[in-house]
């Protein structure tokens, strides 16, 4: 694949990308954030609070919440249907229960999971610290806008190449996040906020190998967990490099070696990056919607024939992302833009209850899973899939999808996200606590909601 250069030369107002970082992070104790910014940020809650209590049971939140219990460390944040911890270990627990489904938020613009890392970084932030609603939604948005900012770009922008250089958005740039968060709500200055996310910086990763295991929600958590200590040593006078953000001999020019990304300015006044932030109806890595709602199109067609051929033409990072061939258990299941074709055409829904064994035995899907082909296409947006199915009669199906759904231009519909909020919370919580909580976190810019939050979340 032939590499695209990183621009080399500075945008009109570029300056420092690093000082910009800091300086938007030193002013958010005095920003005032407009109604629908207040609005999308309680969205965002809403669905990070459903998926992470939907998650209580997944192995990996099962491992971190052990971990927490056995170290005992003591603190005020709230863990998620367990104790109170110090911030650091409940924004990793957290965290890492937000990830386990592969079903939070995703960026549009290739940032990444940014709800996990940083809703769970200010929660446990606000915990700790004695913080209100305020502030919580303050620290939420200034880290949602820092890391959306860095890891944005589009088609060739940084987070698609990351991804394609091994390494996962979400635990690099979700790091820094997270820190801007802690940073933000414990009002550190600009020189404290520069070290706190240069310190961060320094503790980015996450590979994209690790895709289908419990490491990847591990990712999202271990940032978080990063982001708080970052700006925790930042106010106790640690110093960090101040350069890692630049174009040139910064992280990105680490990352990302052969220079393929197109590199962004940072403009904090270009609009709200929170408002191109999407949210997923089906269980699965992003990578898969599109094609898998152009699969469910065709259910009816194909239910009980049999398929000879299936293509289907896709964002050219999709195999990086979810380019397993042979899934061997339902979590790599939802890194299988094949199997999830093949499902989704023998009419699984793709919802969280859909990835058990059953669904990954199922002789029928099994059928169809060898007969997929991924055709990536390097100009095609990640939203669009094209499918052609070819049975064994001879008949040729075609089907598309131009814009999935929860994309920020084809939102999930209020009556959608309640159904999956209820999915989610309804069998650990019961429907009376789960509408009750939902309520709350609709109106979390109200005094006394993050208290409710919290004692609604609680064991």
């Amino acid at each position: 694949m032939a590499a695209v250069e990183v621009a080399r030369t500075e945008g009109v107002g570029e300056g420092h990308r690093g000082e910009k970082l800091a300086k938007f992070v030193a002013a958010a104790p005095g920003r005032d954030y407009p109604p629908e910014i207040i609005a999308a940020a309680k969205g965002a809650l809403v669905d990070f609070v459903g998926v992470t209590i939907g998650s209580f049971d997944e192995p990996a939140a099962k491992a971190t919440r052990a971990v927490a219990e056995a170290w005992g460390v003591p603190g005020k944040a709230q863990i998620f249907g367990a104790g109170t911890t110090n911030a650091a270990m409940a924004a990793l627990v957290n965290g890492t229960m937000a990830h386990c489904q592969d079903y939070d938020d995703t960026h549009i613009g290739g940032s990444g999971h940014i709800g996990a890392p940083v809703w769970s970084a200010a929660l446990a932030v606000a915990g700790e610290r004695g913080l209100d609603e305020k502030a919580a939604l303050s620290g939420f948005i200034t880290g949602f806008e820092v890391m959306a900012h860095l890891g944005t770009g589009g088609i060739r922008g940084v987070g698609r190449n990351l991804q394609q250089c091994g390494f996962h958005p979400t635990g690099v740039h979700g790091v820094v996040g997270a820190a801007a968060a802690s940073a933000a709500m414990q009002g550190l200055d600009e020189e404290q906020s520069a070290n706190a996310l240069g310190a961060a910086a320094t503790s980015a990763s996450g590979f994209v190998a690790s895709f289908g295991s419990d490491s990847k929600p591990y990712h999202a958590g271990r940032a978080a967990w990063n982001g708080i200590l970052a700006a925790d040593l930042a106010a106790n006078g640690f110093t960090a490099a101040k350069g890692l953000f630049e174009r040139e001999k910064g992280m990105l020019a680490a990352l990302i070696q052969d220079n393929r990304a197109e590199i962004p300015n940072i403009d904090f006044d270009d609009g709200w990056e929170l408002l191109n932030n999407g949210y997923k109806p089906f269980a699965c890595c992003r990578a898969t919607h599109a094609s898998i709602a152009a699969a469910h199109k065709l259910t009816a067609q194909v239910k009980g024939r049999k398929v000879k051929r299936v293509t289907s033409k896709v964002h050219y990072n999709a195999p990086f992302s979810a380019g397993k061939t042979n899934p061997q258990s339902p979590l790599e299941c939802k890194f299988s833009v094949a199997f999830c074709i093949a499902a989704a055409l023998e009419g699984y829904s793709m919802v969280g209850t859909d990835f058990t064994e059953h669904m990954l035995r199922d002789p029928a899907v099994q059928a169809i899973l060898p007969n997929v082909e991924l055709l990536p296409q390097r100009e095609q947006p990640q939203f669009e899939a094209y499918l052609d199915v070819w049975l064994e009669d001879g008949t040729h199906l075609q089907s598309e999808t131009k814009l999935f759904l929860g994309h920020p231009q084809n939102p999930m519909s209020p009556e959608q996200v309640h159904a999956k909020f209820m999915s989610l919370v309804e069998p650990r919580l019961g429907a009376e606590k789960a509408e009750r909580l939902l309520a709350t976190l609709y109106r979390f810019d109200e005094p006394g909601a993050l208290a409710e939050t919290m004692a609604l979340v609680r064991a």
